[in-house]
């Protein structure tokens, strides 16, 4: 009989054990459960979650099993009396004991973990995250790379205009392309307001706060790509930031390097030719204006241009997207306003993307003003502004003695 008791035991567990096999799977499928991850910071992340989830469901149910077999077998209906005592130091001393030993069991691979997700020593490339409302800004220190990263998703789609793709507000046009098997420093920060920086797959998380430097580090033990999202809550378009860094081999990354454009070079080729930018047609300044006009500008002032005031005035006829000068509308692009929400980007945007997206406001919603801007107007308003003032002496400017 006791056989077949521990029989029919073992085959509840083991029945137990393997119904709960799906919802393990479901748990996966339905993201119930964290990344196992790519990284080494993941994985110990991963172990250690599930240890302490272990942990937490042994604790429940013996504490449960013993509280539903003492009500069930102790009842009142059996005969059975409530004990009377005071206390009872040697059983007080236990279940003190056994939380502390499996807290500070807890405790010392949990603090492993902590100090190993920030050793950021021997690393063998650097890049610099920076937090923008709405997008990414990268720079290989090491390689002397930047660049943008920003949703690529159709605004149409945004708009229920057109069928979602796969992807949807988790693609971007310029992905973070990274080495596998490398030791990857990250230092993340902000330009205007706290964004967060999370990937997952990586076991990375860190706040971007204006003014401060946060370190993390991965060493991507898989090719592939891996996909984030900005993680603090930073303006109206906080769901449009997304992150995706591609893996890839030391041979591809190395080629991927090698065609990219300095970004020193970059800036350098841009004096130089100030005044050699190629003229677009009219057509094409409008069709591209457009474009990046609802990828940068119309989370605030709207599609149709209206904005929402007064933190984003309208540009539909307003005096910066219909006066004159000119000039005056290219500065406020390239510059920003300071002390509004108006932000800079001429590090952002090049001549032709700023010229596109000025052309466009100026004819666009009934301001009608044929106005056509090119990309050599723009370099002669961002040369103007990097010239440095130049000293006068008071005498000679005929100013006081």
């Amino acid at each position: 009989m006791l056989n077949r008791l521990k029989i029919c035991r073992l085959l509840t567990i083991l029945g137990a054990w393997v119904a709960s096999q799906p919802i393990f799977a479901a748990a996966d499928f339905w993201q119930l459960n964290m990344y196992e991850g790519v990284t080494p910071i993941s994985r110990d992340a991963y172990y250690l979650h599930m240890v302490c989830m272990a942990v937490c469901a042994i604790i429940g149910i013996v504490v449960f099993g013993v509280m539903i077999y003492s009500m069930i077998h102790h009842r009142k209906s059996k005969g059975y009396k409530a004990a009377t005592f005071h206390d009872n130091p040697r059983l007080e001393i236990v279940w003190s004991l056994i939380p502390f030993l499996i807290l500070v069991g807890l405790a010392v691979p949990a603090t492993r973990v902590l100090i190993r997700m920030d050793d950021t020593r021997q690393s063998e490339i650097t890049v610099k995250v920076v937090g923008y409302q709405w997008r990414w800004q990268y720079e290989y220190l090491d390689q002397g790379i930047s660049f943008f990263s920003t949703l690529s998703t159709p605004f149409a789609q945004i708009q229920n205009k057109e069928e979602k793709s796969e992807w949807y507000l988790l693609e971007v046009d310029k992905p973070l392309v990274l080495p596998v098997n490398k030791k990857i420093r990250f230092l993340v920060t902000s330009n205007d307001v706290v964004h967060s920086w999370w990937v997952p797959e990586l076991g990375i998380k860190r706040d971007a706060i204006p003014g401060f430097m946060y370190e993390a580090w991965a060493t991507i033990q898989k090719p592939g790509t891996y996909r984030g999202q900005c993680a603090e809550l930073c303006g109206v378009n906080h769901g449009f930031m997304p992150i995706v860094v591609e893996a890839v081999s030391q041979e591809d990354f190395d080629k991927w390097v090698a065609a990219q454009t300095k970004s020193q070079d970059q800036y350098d080729k841009a004096e130089a030719n100030a005044a050699a930018q190629k003229t677009m047609p009219r057509d094409q300044l409008l069709a591209l204006g457009k474009q990046r006009y609802e990828q940068f500008c119309s989370p605030c002032h709207r599609p149709d241009g209206k904005g929402i005031p007064p933190m984003y005035p309208a540009l539909r006829g307003s005096s910066v997207a219909t006066g004159h000068p000119i000039s005056r509308h290219i500065d406020t692009i390239l510059h920003g306003i300071p002390g509004t929400a108006m932000q800079p980007y001429k590090d952002q945007l090049n001549d032709e993307e700023i010229a596109a997206i000025a052309t466009y406001e100026r004819n666009a919603w009934e301001n009608n003003t044929n106005d056509v801007i090119q990309a050599a107007e723009v370099a002669a308003q961002r040369q103007k502004a990097n010239q440095q003032p130049t000293m006068v002496n008071k005498v000679q400017a005929g100013g006081l003695q």
